[in-house]
């Protein structure tokens, strides 16, 4: 055996950089590769745990009246989430690792993380240390021990120390052949000792500071039923050990094999305490309870759960199956609390608790996802919080873009007593997996809103959101069967199905050609829309002439209008058909030239998206029943698209990993990126911020930020050497801040120019108007009237006693006089005050003198707008001296040579010459001011007469036209 010392000599492992510079060094990296032109990723969602083991950390403080806390951490690929164990909620996920995490432990706050020949040290989410094995191997297991962590490589042939505050190796144990090292464990009260279980079943005990083996336990003692030797081989693979766990007793572990086999063993005295089998695979983990109860659990590969009584002998108390769909990978109780916590391969984690000793556990909480990788996603509702995914699991689930807590599965029913009372595994009893689906949330509130087509089914089922459960009714086509007619149409299997935009009606097709429509309120059929013969020039493309199938035309795809006018349907042989939707009368039926395999409605702008099978996107206009674009370049069978809410992209998935945004009005190729592995379906946000996708090989909903919502976008073509591969996103890490913060539109820019703030006059040749209503100027017009109409019957009465006054100066705008002591005094001076109050100007005088005479009035114009009808007929009729009666005829004149508040001064000089006509009469020295003002408003008046007649003609001609 080699020394240790010679190894840490030759590889010492040196601390990193610091983070900052790692993240520089990253930022360069990224910056060398082209950035996605349009989308960028963000984030996954629906990932809870794969099949590495999680660790759970309990902290208890003094003092604390609700318990301990306990924190769960899973592993999620190439990343790590922290899960708060009272409300499963997540606390936060860690950054990616360079490879996929084959190992987690926790050290305090800290978390160590295996990734390769990586050993990965993180705080806070934050790495602060990276170490590299020496030997250049993977490795497989870690686990702290005390300043110490302990890794096994991946071929279980050696076992490495290091420190874990600095990072240095600091020894390195090679194990005999034959014995392959699958896991460790320190027995309680074993100083500097660890038990290693192997692959082959036999235990080693090693002294970690000596490096020396103390004792091998053979497996033909672990065992009771030793395996059969092969070819020469000490044991076979049906004995190794898989699970290796401390009991509560001193010296006591149990072990479990992948036989099923688990024996409790006493290490001290090497012997076999007791023995159990587990039924339904091999066992994967082991747990004693630790709140003084003598039960152990064990889990298995097939999902189950057994509850073993340890006071008598190891009699089973009880068996959960099917608590996972998959594989459990890790199952630890709370100390000190009858609360058991599992995780399994079909990314869940649970929680359950025990009523009492001998009662049968209960699912306390639990936070999972899809087991299966989704293969259908739809937006649901009009904020973009909510996401549909349908998986190959069998289940529906509503996936929260906002919160993960939020996410949740919607129930078939009680499938867990059925399943519980015939012995059979739940995924079983569900539904078969979901080929297509549709909502429309204006009724969710009333009645069922969803409706989804299944594999090989006859009928399509309702849903309610809001429920989170199955709907009511199943819509089936078994009902057109039972006529006494001699032909009998085929029932066919569901292919497409559609929610009206109302929500009042479900539509479901066929593969034979069999259209209905159901009232979703009650169930009830209400319409049945009958697709014909095929037309003469497509009857041969599915079907052979001389088959009997040939009258029997799968429809692919249903879409109703926002209106209910038009039921739209494409079948396999390539027409799209348009129904009346009152009469269900066939309208028009549109050939296309290659079989149409589904279709997509954007019901705000009225095209319809059609995949054929030639590669090509068509786009047709429902309105004109034409194809208007075709979309092409795919080198794979196109899988999915989706609309952008304001109909202006196309986005779509197809089999070369490749996902294509086209530009609608001009039908170019704008942005494509590649991605590791295909993505099956997709769709859109309906705020427009984010493109949802689900991929072949992953279990999560992936989402890819816009980038022209945040950032100014050249759109313009690409070509098919231009497409650039991108990763996809992670739960959370730098690469996607990275990606944010490389935006160039967040940076704040000094100059910044408003491209939306509307100028004062577009065009100088043009005429302003305010803006402000019509009523306004109305009433300034008819102020007399209105107030004749409003006058009160009776004078209005004084207050008996008044508390107080405040003296007012005059104006419009209520001005108290400030107080003078020294009036006060004397009696004489109140006549001086009262010729002072006379003799001061309001603020709409003191802004008309102010403007300079050859400007255009802005300031004045603009206070004038702001003031009340009443107030402006107050305020024009104080203008009593020839001066300010001048003043106000010149801003007139100046305000209409600028072109602006045409509508203003109309009613301003309309009720100024009602007030002051006999003044301006009998004055003649205003006679030159009146003459400039009838000048120019004669000739601005015909300018807006021949710019209005302009318009009108135009229009005319427009309407004419089209």
């Amino acid at each position: 055996m080699p020394s240790s010392a010679s190894i840490v000599e030759d590889s010492d492992v040196s601390t990193p950089p610091p983070r900052k510079r790692l993240r520089q060094d990253s930022k360069s990296i990224s910056a060398a590769k082209k950035e996605p032109r349009l989308f960028v990723p963000f984030r996954a969602l629906g990932l809870i745990t794969n099949h590495v083991p999680f660790v759970l950390q309990t902290r208890s403080f003094k003092g604390a009246a609700e318990g301990p806390q306990i924190h769960i951490l899973t592993c999620l690929g190439k990343s790590w989430a922290l899960w708060e164990g009272g409300k499963m909620t997540l606390l936060f996920v860690g950054p990616d690792a360079p490879d996929q995490i084959s190992s987690l432990a926790m050290d305090g706050d800290a978390v160590w993380a295996a990734s390769s020949t990586l050993l990965l040290k993180y705080i806070r989410g934050k790495e602060v240390l990276r170490i590299e094995n020496p030997l250049g191997s993977n490795l497989s297991y870690i686990t702290i021990f005390g300043t110490f962590i302990l890794a096994l490589t991946e071929q279980g042939d050696r076992m490495l120390t290091w420190d874990t505050s600095t990072g240095s190796l600091q020894s390195t144990i090679e194990f005999e052949k034959g014995f392959t090292a699958t896991s460790i464990l320190h027995p309680a009260t074993y100083l500097n000792k660890v038990l290693i279980a192997s692959n082959e079943g036999d235990m080693e005990l090693w002294n970690i500071a000596s490096q020396k083996c103390i004792y091998n336990f053979a497996s033909s003692k672990l065992l009771s039923a030793p395996s059969v030797p092969l070819l020469g081989k000490k044991t076979g693979h049906s004995s190794a050990i898989t699970a290796l766990n401390q009991s509560p007793a001193i010296d006591v572990v149990g072990v479990g094999f992948t036989s099923g086999e688990i024996s409790v063993y006493d290490i001290r005295a090497d012997e076999q305490l007791m023995r159990m089998h587990m039924e339904g695979g091999g066992v994967r983990a082991l747990g004693f309870r630790g709140d003084g109860q003598p039960v152990l659990a064990s889990a298995s590969s097939a999902g189950h759960i057994a509850l073993w009584d340890l006071n008598a002998g190891g009699k089973l108390l009880h068996m959960v199956r099917g608590a996972h769909d998959g594989a459990i990978s890790a199952l630890e109780w709370v100390p000190g609390q009858p609360l058991l916590v599992t995780s399994g391969e079909d990314n869940s984690v649970k929680q359950w608790v025990f009523d009492s000793p001998t009662a049968a556990p209960r699912l306390l909480k639990f936070r999972s996802g899809h087991h299966s990788p989704p293969h259908l996603i739809r937006y649901y509702g009009d904020d973009g919080k909510q996401l549909l995914t349908a998986s190959r699991d069998r289940s529906l689930r509503c996936t929260s873009v906002v919160r993960d807590s939020r996410s949740f599965e919607l129930s078939q029913g009680s499938l867990a007593k059925k399943a519980t009372s015939l012995s059979l595994p739940l995924a079983s009893l569900k539904f078969p997996p979901i080929t297509s689906i549709t909502y429309s949330s204006a009724r969710a509130k009333d009645w069922d809103d969803i409706l989804t087509g299944h594999t090989d089914e006859t009928f399509a089922r309702t849903w309610t959101m809001q429920s989170k459960r199955l709907g009511k009714y199943t819509l089936g086509f078994a009902d057109e069967l039972k006529g006494k007619g001699k032909e009998k149409a085929t029932l066919g299997s569901v292919k497409a199905v559609c929610v009206t935009a109302c929500g009042n009606f479900g539509i479901a097709s066929s593969s034979t050609g069999q259209i209905h429509m159901w009232n979703m309120q009650s169930g009830i059929r209400r319409r049945t829309f009958k697709l014909g013969a095929p037309p003469s020039d497509v009857q041969n493309r599915v079907h052979s002439s001389n088959s009997s199938k040939q009258k029997e035309r799968a429809v692919t795809g249903l879409a109703t209008d926002p209106l209910n006018q038009w039921l739209i349907a494409c079948t396999l042989d390539g027409t799209v058909n348009f129904f009346d939707f009152r009469t269900a009368a066939l309208e028009h039926t549109l050939v296309l030239p290659s079989t149409a395999v589904s279709m997509i409605l954007q019901r705000d702008s009225g095209l319809l998206a059609v995949i054929c099978d030639d590669l090509v996107v068509r786009i047709i206009d429902i309105e004109t029943r034409r194809v208007v674009r075709e979309m092409g370049g795919f080198r794979g069978r196109i899988l999915d698209m989706a609309f952008s809410p304001d109909s202006r992209w196309l986005v779509t998935s197809s089999l070369d990993s490749i996902i294509r945004t086209f530009d609608v009005p001009t039908g170019r190729l704008i942005d494509a990126f590649k991605t590791s592995s295909v993505a099956t379906s997709l769709s859109f946000s309906p705020t427009n911020d984010f493109l949802a996708t689900s991929h072949i090989d992953s279990l999560g909903v992936f989402l890819w930020a816009n980038r022209a919502q945040y950032a100014e976008v050249a759109f313009k073509g690409i070509r098919e050497d231009e497409i650039e591969e991108v990763s996809l996103p992670s739960m959370q890490g730098t690469a996607e801040e990275e990606a944010l913060e490389a935006l160039p539109s967040l940076t704040a820019k000094d100059t910044a120019i408003d491209v939306f703030s509307t100028p004062p006059q577009l065009d100088g040749e043009l005429i302003t108007l305010t803006l402000l209503p019509r009523s306004r100027w109305q009433t300034l017009l008819n102020l007399e009237v209105i107030q004749q109409r409003n006058k009160p019957k009776e004078p209005p009465k004084a207050p008996e006693k008044a508390p107080f006054f405040l003296p007012t100066l005059p104006g419009v705008e209520p001005r108290f006089a400030a107080e003078n002591k020294k009036q006060k005094e004397s009696k004489t001076s109140s006549r001086r005050l009262q010729t002072d109050a006379t003799g001061a100007e309001s603020v709409f005088y003191q802004k008309l003198t102010s403007a300079p005479s050859d400007g255009d009035y802005e300031d004045f114009f603009n206070f004038a707008k702001s003031l009340s009808p009443a107030a402006l007929d107050l305020e024009i009729r104080s203008l009593l001296s020839l001066e300010s009666l001048a003043l106000f005829m010149h801003a007139l004149t100046q305000r209409l040579k600028s072109r602006r508040d045409f509508e203003a001064v109309e009613a301003f000089l309309k009720a100024f010459l009602q007030m002051h006509s006999e003044v301006l009469i009998a004055n003649s020295g205003l006679q030159g001011a009146m003459e400039e003002v009838s000048q120019v408003h004669r000739k601005e008046s015909q300018r807006v007469l021949e710019l209005i007649t302009s318009s009108l003609g135009t229009l005319g001609f427009v309407r004419d036209t089209l």
